[in-house]
């Protein structure tokens, strides 16, 4: 019953937002009292903690399997970015920024353990995209990983980017664009060129 409980609050978080969600929600979502969710989480906050645990461990697997597959470096960071946004449900309900306003110590405690498994993934990512010829060689890579950072986390800010005028997909999109021409060489950028104007991605 844990799992359930868990599994349909982390559906409802990302659906609706972590603030947004009510035990009440989940309790009649899954046909149960609240009293059994609170047998096996004491308060809102432990279920808000398990189930962003669980999001932000489901996503580090995926990135990691995707890196596995030692993708060209541009369709790889893509790749990230598309299981990541499928995977978070585009964020519509910006529960990150929920999370962060409402749930700080959380948001913190996840920031720390999300930008430890970003840098490696992306750290690695730059050293092989200049081995490649794809990126510049004499990009700063502590500089470049750390600013990369700061720009994916930042642009789910909804005080700067609110959803209602800017959708989470072409933020991504116009992020992940903007990184890339910043570092790419010539043979990145004809690379890079190719890869955002495919059909799939303009779908």
């Amino acid at each position: 019953m844990r799992d359930k409980i868990l599994l349909k609050s982390v559906e409802l978080f990302l659906n609706f937002g972590f603030k947004s969600v009510t035990m009440d929600d989940i309790a009649n979502e899954l046909g149960i009292s609240k009293k059994t969710i609170y047998t096996h989480f004491s308060t809102k906050t432990k279920l808000v903690e398990a189930a962003s645990i669980h999001i932000f461990e489901l996503i580090s697997t995926g990135i990691d399997k995707i890196s596995a597959q030692k993708l060209n470096v541009i369709e790889e960071t893509y790749a990230v970015k598309e299981f990541a946004m499928k995977n978070l449900n585009n964020e519509q309900s910006s529960p990150q920024y929920q999370l962060k306003k409402y749930y700080p110590k959380i948001a913190e405690f996840l920031s720390n353990k999300q930008f430890c498994v970003m840098q490696d993934c992306v750290i690695e990512n730059l050293k092989r995209g200049i081995e490649t010829g794809i990126y510049r060689p004499d990009i700063p890579i502590n500089f470049t990983s750390k600013i990369y950072f700061i720009g994916i986390t930042g642009i789910r800010d909804n005080d700067i980017f609110n959803t209602s005028e800017f959708s989470v997909p072409q933020l991504m999109e116009n992020y992940l664009e903007y990184h890339m021409r910043a570092i790419v060489t010539e043979k990145g950028l004809d690379t890079l060129n190719k890869f955002i104007n495919k059909p799939s991605l303009k779908n």
